[in-house]
C-alpha cells in the first residue's frame, strides 16, 4: 500500500483532556465520586419519583457491590454479564465488575433467550446481573461457565437478589495484575461488518483514552456543570462511553431513562435543565415533529446535541436547528473505537452538521482507493484509521480480528472523502450492515434464523432505505416445495423469527424469490438483492 504525499490542513484536535497513564474506568469514576461529593450524579426516571443518587452515594455503592461480587466468587479475569435497561443499577454494576477485576459484558434487555445464551456461552460470563422481568421464562440451564444470577428489581427462580451484593463483606477487591493497556473493561458484542455477534475487547486505557480525546481541547465541550439526557441504551458504546463515562468522570449529572419517548423526553428537558442531549438521526426525527405540532420546549437549557450511530441527513439536521435553534455536531465511530475517532464542530467555520468532522486527538486516519493508494481531498476511498482507542481484537475470533486490524490499521470498511479543511465526510456504509434507528443489524445472523424455518429453502437479507428508521430489514425467501407463497406464510415466517430475535433484527418486508443471487463461491449478491428493492 502506496501513500501519496500531500498537504495536510491543521489538524485542531492535538491534546488530550488529561493524562491516560496509569489510570483505570473505575479509579477516575471513584475519584470524580471523592471530589464531587453530595452532587448529583444519577436522575434514575425509571422510578416514580425519580431516584436521585450522588456522587458520594454512587461511589459506596460501586464499592459495596465490588465487594460483593468478589465475596461471590468472582475472581480477576472473569466476565460479568449485564442484561438491564439504563439504570442505576446497570452502571454500578458495570464499574463495580471493574473495580472486582472483571469484565462487565452488557447485553441488550430487548433480546430473547436465543441471543441472551449466545452472548452469555461465548463470553463464559461466570456471573449474570439481570431482573426477573427479562428473564423470566427462559432457560439458562446448561451455560457451562455461568455460577450465579442476580436480579435487581424483580426476583427470578433460581436467582439471588442483586441487594445481597450489597451487604457488608470482609472481602476485599484485588489490586490490578496488569497495567491499563493489558486489562480488558469491556466486553460489548458488535457484528462488525458482518456474520454472528462479536465480543469486542477494549481494554481500559481504549476507554480512558477516548473519553480524554473525546472531552479534550476542541472536541466536544464537555464542562462539570453539564446535565446529559442519556435514552442511548448503556448496553451500547455509544451510552456507554460517549454518555456514561465521560459525565460521570468530568462531574455532570446523568438522567437516565430505560428507553427513549418523546414526550418524557421533553419533560425531562425541561424538569432537570438538560443542557446535552445524545441522539441517532430518528430521535431527531420525532424531536423535529414534536416541534412543528409546537410541543417541543422553548425555555430549554440545552447547549448542544451530539447525533451519532447513523449517517445524518443535512436537511434533518438544518430542519431541527431552524426549529429550535440548536447546533448539531455529528460524531462517528465504532465499537472496536471505544467507540469516537471523529467528531464534528458545533460552531466556528468549520461547523458542518453533514460532516463527521476532524479526528479526535492522537488518532491517524487514511483513505484508500480501488487501487489500494491513499486519495487525495474530494476523493473517495475507505476509512482506514489507528489510535489508541482501538480494541485489542475480538473475544477468541483471530480470523475476525485479521481481517478488519492490518498492521496496527482499523479497516472500517466504510466510505468517505475529505474536504480542503480536513473535514470527513460518510459516503457509504459499511456494505452488509443495516442500520434500523441506529442499531445495526447482520444480516447473516437474520438469515440464519430464518433457515432454520421448516419453510424456507433459502433467503437472503438487506436493507430497505425508510423514512423514519433510516433502514428496514427486508428479507427475499425462496420457499420449500409445496409451501404457499401467501400472507400467512410471511406471518407465520415473521412470528418465527420474532420469538428468537429482538424486534430491531425482525424483517419489517418479506419477498418471495425463486432464487437467492449468489457467487460461484455461494457468497450472496446482496447487490442484486437491493436493485429489486
Amino acid at each position: 500500500m502506496s501513500s501519496l504525499s500531500q498537504v495536510s490542513p491543521v489538524r485542531l484536535r492535538t491534546e488530550l483532556y488529561a493524562d491516560p497513564a496509569g489510570v483505570f474506568v473505575h479509579d477516575a469514576i471513584l475519584s470524580a465520586c471523592r471530589k464531587f461529593g453530595a452532587k448529583t450524579a444519577f436522575v434514575d426516571t425509571s422510578y416514580t419519583p425519580a431516584r436521585r443518587i450522588s456522587y458520594d452515594q454512587y461511589g459506596e455503592l460501586v464499592e459495596r457491590t465490588a465487594r460483593g461480587l468478589v465475596a461471590s466468587g468472582v475472581r480477576p479475569g472473569d466476565r460479568v454479564a449485564i442484561f438491564l435497561p439504563n439504570s442505576w443499577e446497570f452502571a454500578a454494576a458495570s464499574h463495580a465488575a471493574m473495580l472486582a477485576g472483571a469484565t462487565p459484558s452488557p447485553l441488550n434487555p430487548s433480546y430473547k433467550e436465543r441471543e441472551v445464551r449466545y452472548q452469555l456461552e461465548n463470553s463464559g460470563a461466570r456471573v449474570l446481573v439481570s431482573d426477573g422481568s427479562l428473564i423470566s421464562g427462559m432457560n439458562l440451564e446448561g451455560l457451562p461457565e455461568l455460577r450465579r444470577v442476580y436480579t435487581t428489581r424483580n426476583a427470578a427462580a433460581g436467582a439471588s437478589e442483586f441487594s445481597e451484593l450489597l451487604r457488608t463483606t470482609g472481602a476485599t477487591v484485588p489490586s490490578p495484575e496488569k497495567p491499563p493497556e493489558q486489562t480488558l473493561a469491556a466486553l460489548p458484542y458488535s457484528s462488525g461488518t458482518t456474520g454472528l455477534p462479536k465480543g469486542v475487547m477494549l481494554t481500559h486505557y481504549n476507554l480512558v483514552v477516548n473519553v480524554y480525546q473525546l472531552c479534550g481541547p476542541g472536541a466536544a465541550p464537555f464542562t462539570a456543570s453539564e446535565v446529559g439526557l442519556c435514552f442511548l441504551p448503556l448496553y451500547h458504546i455509544y451510552g456507554l462511553n460517549v454518555v456514561l463515562n465521560p459525565c460521570l468522570m468530568l462531574g455532570c449529572t446523568v438522567v437516565l431513562m430505560p428507553r427513549f419517548d418523546t414526550q418524557k423526553a421533553m419533560q425531562w428537558i425541561v424538569e432537570e435543565g438538560i443542557t446535552f442531549v445524545p441522539v441517532v438521526p430518528p430521535v431527531l426525527n420525532l424531536f423535529c415533529q414534536a416541534a412543528e405540532r409546537g410541543e417541543f420546549p422553548r425555555d430549554h437549557r440545552i447547549k448542544w446535541v451530539k447525533s451519532g450511530a447513523a449517517p445524518l441527513a443535512p436537511e434533518l439536521a438544518k430542519r431541527f436547528t431552524s426549529l429550535t435553534g440548536v447546533k448539531i455536531a455529528q460524531g462517528y465511530g465504532m465499537t472496536e473505537a471505544s467507540p469516537v475517532t471523529h467528531v464534528g464542530f458545533e460552531h466556528g467555520p468549520l461547523y458542518r452538521p453533514e460532516s463527521i468532522g476532524q479526528p479526535v486527538a492522537l488518532t491517524d486516519c487514511r483513505l484508500i482507493g480501488e487501487s489500494e493508494n491513499e486519495v487525495g481531498p474530494g476523493e473517495i476511498g475507505e476509512l482506514v484509521m489507528r489510535g489508541p482507542q482501538f480494541m485489542l481484537g475480538y473475544w477468541n475470533a483471530p480470523q475476525a480480528t485479521g481481517d478488519v486490524l492490518r498492521d496496527g490499521w482499523y479497516y472500517s470498511g466504510d466510505v468517505a472523502r475529505r474536504d480542503e479543511n480536513g473535514l470527513y465526510y460518510i459516503v457509504d456504509r459499511r456494505k452488509e450492515m443495516i442500520k434500523y434507528k441506529g442499531f445495526p443489524v447482520a444480516p447473516a445472523e437474520v438469515e440464519s434464523v430464518l433457515l432454520e424455518h421448516p419453510a424456507v429453502r433459502d433467503c437472503g437479507v438487506v436493507g430497505k432505505k425508510d423514512d423514519a428508521a433510516g433502514e428496514i430489514p427486508c428479507a427475499f425467501i425462496v420457499l420449500r416445495e409445496g409451501v404457499p407463497s401467501v400472507d400467512k406464510t410471511k406471518n407465520e415466517i415473521c412470528g418465527y423469527v420474532g420469538e428468537r430475535l429482538t424486534g430491531y433484527k425482525q424483517p419489517r418486508e418479506i419477498r418471495f424469490v425463486t432464487a437467492i443471487p449468489r457467487n460461484p463461491s455461494g457468497k450472496i449478491l446482496r447487490r442484486e438483492l437491493r436493485k429489486q428493492l
